[in-house]
């Protein structure tokens, strides 16, 4: 038998070992139909993809049996589900049609696996808009059936999972984009497992360096951290268990994410991280006693253990619009450790592990009847199909509310609403209705007259006052939060410059029948430069606004005049990449990817990255390549909204580089005392050597803060200059910021 023959064989049992693993995952009784159904679906996939291999070398069908498991496992998803992750590529990449999928399997299948096809590779177009329409696609196909993006959610974790056998720039790529849409879309349906798992996943492709060192140092102190948990728990054992609760304890380390985030946002080391796990404590109990059993649990943790008063999150009583329900406390632990207690029962941790599936589950048991959720897609849904939804302008909205923390309000009749923190009156307005946004001019909240701009807080009822006299300005865009609010707003002014852009284009349509001279393309433009506007809409508009006086506009003259100029030899040029364009950087400082060898590049200055740094290049339409540190603040939108335009780039070796300054920032706080000031600068100035382009410092009630600008050559030097800072007094805290 054959090398070939043999892997074959193995192959075969490796599939079907995965298939019958998928069968056992689906939780509920399946019916002879079903399993003929999930077979033939298994069938034509298999069929389909026969002689397709993934970029790891395996055979294709591994990925849909991988999505289906995830689907069946890991969100709870039943037999539909399962038979469209089977088929989700089908349509897309063999010949397979959507008509044979809806004869076989009816027009449930059919809608989801069409969904699927058209929101397959969304992001992955080369124009931004067009990427941005795709994903409004996404999202309408959404508020069909939710499971259309549950299914893709479990398509985009097994794709994560298998990223490795990917080329660097598509690692990158996907990576960001899961940063930036997919984990928050979990987070937001409710899927808090795959929603970790994404942002890790991503985070140990964009930020390689930084997800080593935490796993490592989680992994180092796994052994502690479970002698911690079990000395926090023992003091509750017997007082649980005298309150007759059927209970299981749960010690989980924060994601690798949040760890960073917290260490950045913070600006402390791994080692000042002090919420590093969250204790979970799960009770099995009757569903008309959850509510009194999860307070029950509470009075016992804080009977032991001191707890945050501001630290509380009641999510029982009022659960979260994706279903989430639990009880959240910090209290003070052993050896004066802060720690999150997390209280719920089985059938809330179902749903804070699962997500919409579990919460469709419950719902007949009468529980979540009208889930939150439905509330937000049928929003989703309204600002999609609004006339003005401008893909691009949603897309960022629809990011920024992904995440965002709920506040409850009420309306005047005592019915309740739910809306991210920091919304406004307007917000709530808009909420309640369009034209009631649009009138809005103030409220009565808790019967005392407020303006429109003032914020909400949970709890609040509102009474929303309008006029027909009130009309939206643009400082409303600075305190509307929501973005249906910021939609139809949008919406207004576009509607207002198209009214006054059609009375300017008649203006100027009199103005050169009058002249008689052409209405055409090259002479709106050649107007259009001549008063420096960048689009002939801006033109239109600004004579209809009076911003140009037409009375003093002489077309005629100004079209000539620009038709009689010679052509100017020392115009520029659209800028070509020549490697001479590096002359005033520092030679072969980066080193770009082949085909981008030789254009010219420039230092980003939102991030101002230095040697040492983690960097990818991005092509700028005149300025050649910005490289900017994969830890930019603005690197995830970059890279998930122009992936086309990602270019590898890395550091040259050290040998080769010129020792050239770069300009980086770190902040310093701590302790106010005598000398602090002189003992920082001596540091950096004397001992080091090195150059402070600029410093400032504040001090307040007995603390400093302050800003150093300095020169340095890389990252190594950069750490030196901190780890000596730190030395000098016990005082002085550290770290890098940006300089943006």
């Amino acid at each position: 038998m054959s090398t070939q023959e043999i892997d074959l064989e193995l192959e075969n049992k490796v599939i079907v070992k995965a298939y019958r693993n998928v069968l056992k995952s689906i939780r509920r009784t399946l019916t002879r139909e079903d399993k003929k159904k999930i077979r033939e679906a298994f069938g034509i996939s298999l069929e389909a993809h026969r002689n397709m291999r993934r970029k790891s070398g395996e055979p294709y069908i591994i990925h849909p049996l991988a999505v289906a498991q995830i689907c069946a496992e890991e969100i709870g998803l039943g037999v539909t589900s399962v038979i469209c992750a089977f088929l989700h590529d089908t349509v897309e990449d063999t010949d397979i049609t959507l008509d044979l999928l809806r004869l076989k399997f009816g027009d449930k299948v059919a809608l989801i696996i069409d969904g699927l096809t058209k929101i397959s590779g969304v992001l992955d177009q080369p124009d931004k808009s067009v990427q941005a329409e795709n994903f409004k696609k996404m999202l309408l196909t959404l508020s069909d059936d939710v499971r259309v993006i549950l299914i893709k959610l479990a398509d985009r974790l097994h794709n994560m999972r298998t990223l490795d056998s990917m080329s660097p720039k598509s690692q990158l790529k996907i990576a960001s984009e899961t940063a930036y849409v997919y984990a928050p879309l979990a987070h937001r349906l409710g899927l808090y497992a795959i929603k970790s798992e994404l942002e890790d996943l991503s985070t140990k492709y964009l930020q390689a360096e930084s997800y080593n060192y935490v796993k490592t140092k989680l992994n180092e102190t796994k052994t502690q951290r479970n002698k911690y948990i079990r000395n926090f728990i023992e003091p509750l054992i017997q007082d649980l268990e005298d309150q007759g609760l059927k209970y299981e304890v749960k010690g989980r380390p924060k994601s690798i994410h949040s760890i960073l985030q917290k260490m950045k946002t913070q600006h402390v080391p791994f080692e000042e991280v002090y919420d590093l796990f969250a204790i979970r404590i799960i009770i099995d109990t009757p569903i008309d006693t959850e509510k009194s059993d999860c307070w029950k649990v509470y009075s016992i943790v804080t009977d032991h253990y001191t707890p945050n008063p501001d630290r509380l999150r009641d999510w029982v009583s009022t659960p979260k619009a994706n279903g989430y329900e639990s009880l959240h406390t910090t209290v003070m632990g052993p050896k004066g450790r802060w720690v999150e207690v997390q209280i719920r029962t089985k059938r809330m941790d179902e749903i804070a592990e699962k997500g919409f599936a579990a919460h469709w589950k419950y719902k007949d048991n009468g529980v979540q009847q009208d889930g939150g959720l439905e509330g937000w897609l049928s929003r989703v849904r309204e600002i999609l199909e609004s006339p003005d939804a401008n893909a691009m302008d949603f897309l960022d909205d629809f990011k920024l509310a992904l995440y965002t923390d709920e506040i409850f309000v009420f309306t005047p009749k005592g019915d309740l609403r739910k809306l991210p923190a920091g919304s406004s009156v307007l917000d709530f307005a808009f909420d309640i209705h369009s034209d009631l946004g649009i009138n809005c001019i103030g409220a009565k909240l808790n019967s005392k007259l407020v303006p429109i701009n003032h914020q909400l807080n949970n709890g609040d009822q509102v009474e929303i006052l309008s006029s027909s006299k009130q009309k939206p300005n643009e400082d409303w865009f600075n305190f509307v939060v929501t973005a249906k609010a910021k939609s139809k707003i949008r919406e207004y002014f576009k509607q207002i410059r198209l009214k006054a852009s059609q009375l300017g284009k008649e203006i100027l349509e009199r103005k050169f029948k009058h002249a008689k001279l052409t209405f055409n393309s090259d002479n709106l433009q050649i107007i259009a430069k001549h008063y420096k506007l960048k689009a002939v809409s801006d033109l239109y508009y600004q004579l209809a606004k009076e911003e140009i006086d037409r009375t003093k506009m002489d077309i005629a003259e100004i079209i000539l005049a620009e038709k009689a100029k010679p052509a100017d030899p020392t115009a520029p040029v659209a800028l070509k990449p020549k490697a001479s364009a590096k002359a005033n950087l520092p030679i072969d400082a980066v080193i770009l990817s082949e085909n981008e060898a030789n254009m010219p590049y420039g230092f980003a200055k939102c991030c101002n990255p230095i040697p040492g740094d983690e960097i990818f290049g991005f092509v700028t339409i005149g300025e050649g390549v910005k490289i900017h540190r994969t830890s930019c603040p603005n690197a995830l939108a970059l890279m998930s909204n122009y992936g086309y335009r990602i270019i590898k780039a890395k550091w040259a070796n050290a040998e080769n580089v010129p020792k050239k300054a770069f300009v980086s920032s770190i902040k310093v706080s701590g302790i106010d005392s005598v000398g602090i000031v002189s003992i920082i600068t001596d540091t950096i100035s004397k001992q080091l050597q090195v150059n402070m382009k600029s410093i400032s410092i504040t001090s307040n009630e007995g603390a400093f803060e302050g800003n150093i600008v300095l020169e340095v050559h890389d990252t190594q030097q950069l750490e030196n200059i901190m780890r000596a800072i730190k030395n000098a007094s016990d005082l002085i805290s550290v770290n890098r910021v940006d300089l943006g």
